[in-house]
């Protein structure tokens, strides 16, 4: 990428930001989620300080509390910024000379809009020939931090500190190696896991690549497995050091000051060759074509040469005698020239890029070494400085690649990059047995606008659409333009075909919003086609053409809308939408959607204990539609978290109402499904919207599924310690039927077992087997000091059984079915004192 190119084109704008009180832990859980390096804390929308995955070193993980600091505390602040307009080579500059991994993008009036990382950077600098011709051992860190298995979590951070390292390997009990990152380190802030060993944190298996491999194989291997670091091997196949994408830009920076030194040293030698002929060294010199400076250790310059003055429009009569302070850009700071100097000092040479102003006034770019050069006793005598102008070479460089892989309008890739970046995603696929997408977008009546208000109008109106989709699209989507109102949408990694039918009604719905050019406000719209692979085609050829006939069938079908190259799944698609429809419906007027509310009864004194709030939906066409597949429709559709938040402001809102009435509301319990249960910040939201409403902590509940908990029991145990914080009951709603082991349940921050009532149902039957689980269940929550609920009580046999095992509490139609918030405040709230359980 040119190096006068700005900033923005490459910085990331999804920033992301907390306040200055957020725990540390829930920023570094933010991090996690989003995969973000690092985190800007914000007050009033101001950035106050800076927290990224190094900072993770630092934190004290034998401290059970470092995690609740508020990240005020912890942050790295000032933060320092660049403008949007900033150059990449300007930036580049200034990563390298001020040693950050980080800058803020701001606007004119100071604003944050993105954050730039050495990442951004180094993922646009075009690697691909040097790492095609250097091997692994060419690049990669001679020695890695190896640390055993048995080593604190705590410690493992401190060596990493100050080793400077931003990755470890670890050698765990059983001989296997695993590795331990920054990245790791951020994650378990979020889950406080405690100070461990880190034998049971690292990933393994640990991956690895052979020293004499290819840096571009050892590339795709990190690509492909979307890891940050790789084990280098020797022939013995002992681990000899690590391998990371910086590792090879450091490679490839090294690797070019070598053999500029190189050249450099040949040039002294062949100086030191000719001393006696000092007249022939000069003429050698003069008739370089790259500039050179030599001055006196004072840096004084005492000879320049023809090149010098043919850049800089110096005469050597205006040069000597002065420093090379003449051809100051005033563009680096002090921090700049103070790290060229130290690394002269350390090392006797420094090589980079820097921008210099020429005589004229004019800025240009050059590369430029300098070099010390000292005596027999090793005292520096002189400073020996070549450069050459590279504002023209980066400049034709950009122009060549945009030309070859870019559309000059839009700055999207074109036909030949999207070919080439299609077949490796078929490869990656096909390799991962996964799926991915290829969608033609076709803009609608087009070729009207080009003919009624010019080629200019509709030049404009492209570049707007392009902007418009790329903004819809994931951050590994790649969006081209063919040709004309033509453009190409690749998804790879796909998990399900309502991902694919999501994204494409975002495009659709993009492109259909107004469009303002010249104080001219007119709408468009788009016909979109769809192919799979490996559903309906298997090459890139067939995927492209299949989703240009499926674009036509759009139009054919009505335009501004998308359709799938198989006709089975538009059919089945059709009846998708028109149920997410009906439920979108649903959240906006209500129509048919509404809770009811199960009373549960402590069955020694008859008092009401609290509810479960049912989700109920009646649609005038569809009928009733059981909860269960309301929420499997609200999370295929993208419409959970509409679900979730009417069902949390129809329970909260419901709670206050009662409150304001003077009713007194008892404790409602939710049920969360697995998808819901797994959202990153659902105990976030929940406190937020009891914030809201004004309630006391311990009014709203959680009921989860025990095979929910099963699956991952770990990680469950952080969002349970989560929800508990919040005053409510957590129980397991069916407890019983996950087939597993018991002894989890110790290690889960759960307050009730509710019995399922699969069990209940069978206790008036005569079946031994029910009454033994219901009684082995009331003795292990006594033991753990547990609360225990029977869920489905229909009979006064069943309400008897579970009185001589100690049931607390019952639910069930017995007692109260469920019934509307009013007719529950009425039958059950009024008169709580003397409430009894009746049949309903």
């Amino acid at each position: 990428m040119s190096q006068e190119l700005p900033i923005e084109r490459i910085m990331q704008t999804g920033l992301l930001t907390c306040e200055p009180d957020t725990p540390l832990w829930m920023a570094a859980e933010r991090m996690a989620a989003r995969q973000c390096s690092s985190i800007v804390v914000v007050r009033a929308g101001q950035p106050l300080g800076i927290w990224t995955e190094r900072d993770a070193l630092a934190v004290n993980f034998s401290d059970p509390d470092a995690g609740r600091l508020p990240i005020s505390q912890v942050m790295s602040q000032p933060i320092a910024s660049l403008h949007r307009t900033t150059a990449i080579g300007e930036a580049t500059l200034r990563f390298g000379a001020e040693r950050r991994r980080h800058f803020l993008v701001v606007d004119d009036g100071g604003t944050p809009v993105g954050i730039l990382s050495q990442t951004d950077v180094a993922l646009n600098q075009g690697l691909e020939p040097y790492l095609r011709l250097r091997e692994v051992q060419a690049a990669m860190r001679q020695r890695a931090l190896v640390l055993e298995g048995t080593q604190l979590l705590a410690q493992a951070a401190r060596s990493m500190r100050l080793s400077e390292c931003d990755a470890v390997v670890v050698k765990c009990a059983d001989g296997e190696l695993g590795i331990l990152t920054e990245r790791d380190l951020v994650r378990f802030v979020a889950r406080h896991p405690g100070n461990m060993a880190i034998e049971g944190l690292a990933s393994r298996p640990l991956l690895t690549v052979h020293q004499n491999d290819t840096l571009i194989a050892a590339r795709d291997l990190l690509m492909n497995h979307r890891v940050r670091h790789l084990a280098v091997l020797d022939e013995a196949d002992e681990v000899i050091g690590l391998l990371g994408f910086r590792d090879m830009l450091a490679g490839a920076e090294y690797l070019y000051m070598q053999d500029l030194r190189n050249a450099l040293e040949q040039r002294d030698r062949a100086l030191a060759q000719s001393r006696e002929n000092l007249q022939l060294a000069e003429r050698i010199i003069d008739a370089s074509l790259d500039g050179i400076i030599i001055t006196d250790s004072s840096s004084r310059i005492e000879f320049v040469n023809r090149a010098f003055t043919h850049m800089t429009g110096y005469t050597a009569e205006e040069a000597i005698g002065k420093t090379p302070e003449i051809l100051s850009s005033g563009r680096h700071d002090a921090v700049f020239y103070h790290q060229m100097w130290e690394s002269l000092k350390r090392s006797g040479y420094w090589r980079g890029e820097i921008w210099n102003r020429r005589k004229s006034g004019e800025l240009f770019l050059e590369l430029l070494t300098i070099t010390a050069i000292s005596d027999e006793s090793d005292a520096v005598t002189h400073y020996a400085a070549l450069f050459s102008d590279i504002t023209h070479m980066r400049e034709n460089e950009e122009r060549i690649r945009k030309l070859a892989y870019y559309d000059a309008l839009t700055g999207l890739p074109n036909r030949r990059l999207l070919e080439d970046r299609l077949e490796l995603a078929i490869r990656h696929a096909h390799r991962n047995q996964t799926r991915l997408a290829v969608i033609f977008v076709d803009l609608d009546h087009f070729k009207e606008v080009n003919d009624t208000l010019g080629h200019a109008f509709g030049d404009e109106l492209l570049v707007m659409m392009a902007e418009r989709l790329q903004l819809r699209l994931r951050e590994d989507d790649t969006l081209a333009r063919l040709g004309g109102d033509e453009f190409l949408v690749l998804l790879p990694d796909l998990e399900e075909i309502d991902e694919i039918t999501r994204i494409a009604r975002r495009l659709v719905e993009a492109v259909r919003e107004p469009c303002v050019i010249e104080g001219q406000e007119f709408r468009l719209g788009c016909s979109l086609g769809i192919s799979l692979y490996p559903d309906d085609a298997s090459t890139a050829e067939s995927l492209v053409h299949n989703a240009d006939v499926a674009m036509y069938r759009a139009k054919q079908a009505g335009r501004n809308g998308y359709r799938l190259y198989r006709n089975e799944m538009n059919l089945q698609e059709d009846r998708q939408r028109a149920l997410e429809t009906a439920l979108r419906d649903a959240f906006i007027n209500g129509e048919g959607l509404q809770l009811h509310y199960q009373p549960v009864f402590e069955r020694e004194s008859d008092r009401l204990y609290g509810a479960e709030a049912l989700l109920r939906w009646h649609h005038p066409l569809l009928g009733s539609v059981p909860p269960i597949d309301v929420v499997t429709l609200a999370e295929r559709a993208g419409l959970l978290p509409q679900l979730d938040e009417f069902i949390l402001e129809q329970i909260c809102g419901q709670l206050a109402a009662w409150s304001v009435i003077g009713v007194g509301p008892v404790p409602i319990s939710i049920n969360l499904s697995a998808r819901q249960f797994w959202q990153h910040d659902l105990p976030v939201r929940v406190a937020t919207k009891l914030k809201e409403h004004k309630l006391p902590p311990g009014l709203l509940g959680f009921e989860i599924s025990e095979r929910t908990l099963l699956d991952k029991p770990h990680q469950a145990a952080v969002v349970l310690k989560r929800l508990r914080r919040l005053g409510g009951l957590v129980a397991i709603n069916d407890f019983g039927t996950g087939y597993a082991s018991l002894g989890y349940l110790q290690d889960l921050p759960v307050s009730m077992l509710k019995i399922d009532r699969r069990f209940v149902q069978h206790l008036d039957s005569g079946q031994r087997g029910s009454a033994a689980i219901v009684a082995a269940v009331a003795g292990m929550a006594r033991e753990m000091e547990l609360r225990l609920a029977a869920v489905g009580v229909e009979t006064e046999a069943q309400r008897e059984v579970l009185a001589r095992h100690g049931v607390e509490l019952i639910q069930g139609y017995l007692i109260g079915q469920p019934v509307p918030a009013d007719l529950f405040a009425s039958r059950y709230l009024e008169s709580r004192s003397d409430v009894t359980p009746q049949n309903a």
